[in-house]
């Protein structure tokens, strides 16, 4: 499979796409014994030799897992002001990877962490429209007629934010408990529902992101995932009508 060069370089870790695209202009890489100054050079990892001042770059062993976020993490690998990030649950060799997408401090549940560029895109892009399953905890008695407005959409903060699906799985007076299928999976929006109908939400835990569940992982722990689960989270990308059953 052919790439364009610096993304190549980008995918290895040898630089930013930006910064590969310096290294490349400024003539210090080369491909098979060759400069190459021009962007948008395809190479193919796998036959072509690239160099960057001399040094062979190889191909960075991609890698996807299922990270169990626990509450109070950030969905960083790192963070200025000292705060907990994910990487700190990963082995050191590991730390180059980054999640894909996020959740935010408060909340908990199912998130993956890879090197993979394209898969990173594939699953948080809008566009692609994969879906994610929550657990909410809410304070106090949520109504039905609440989410069938999260269904059909709520203007908030001038974006509408929408649930595909709402399920109101337990109330009462004090607490309930309510499942939420989201598509686009805007900053915040599963609180942010909440919070139109006055309503706090007091945990909140992903549990599913198209197929791949969280099940029994516990919290703070994470595997890998299998190239069947990679591969089938790549083709809900590109099966539109997957996405809509």
């Amino acid at each position: 499979m052919s790439l364009r060069l610096q993304k190549f370089l980008a995918d290895a870790g040898v630089a930013s796409r930006r910064a590969a695209e310096r290294l490349i202009s400024e003539g210090r890489v080369e491909v098979n014994g060759q400069p190459v100054r021009v962007l948008g050079t395809k190479v193919d990892p796998e036959r072509d030799a690239v160099r960057v001042e001399g040094k062979l770059v190889k191909p960075l062993r991609k890698l996807y897992l299922a990270l169990h976020k626990p509450r109070g993490y950030l969905s960083t690998r790192s963070d200025e002001l000292g705060r907990q990030p994910l990487a700190d649950l990963l082995p050191k060799e590991w730390a180059h990877l980054h999640p894909v997408g996020r959740l935010d401090r408060d909340s908990e549940g199912l998130i993956f962490m890879t090197n993979d560029g394209d898969f990173t895109l594939r699953l948080t892009h809008p566009r692609f429209g994969v879906r994610k399953q929550y657990r909410a905890i809410i304070e106090g008695r949520v109504q039905p007629q609440m989410l069938r407005k999260f269904t059909e959409g709520i203007e908030h903060e001038g974006e509408t934010l929408r649930a595909e699906r709402a399920r109101l799985v337990d109330a009462n007076n004090s607490h309930s408990i309510v499942e939420l299928e989201l598509a686009e999976g805007k900053n915040r929006e599963v609180r942010r529902l909440f919070e139109t109908q006055n309503l706090t939400v007091v945990r909140l835990q992903r549990t599913q992101i198209g197929p791949i569940r969280l099940a029994e992982l516990p919290e703070g722990r994470y595997r890998a995932l299998s190239p069947t689960e990679v591969k089938s989270l790549m083709e809900l990308t590109a099966n539109p009508a997957a996405r809509k059953a």
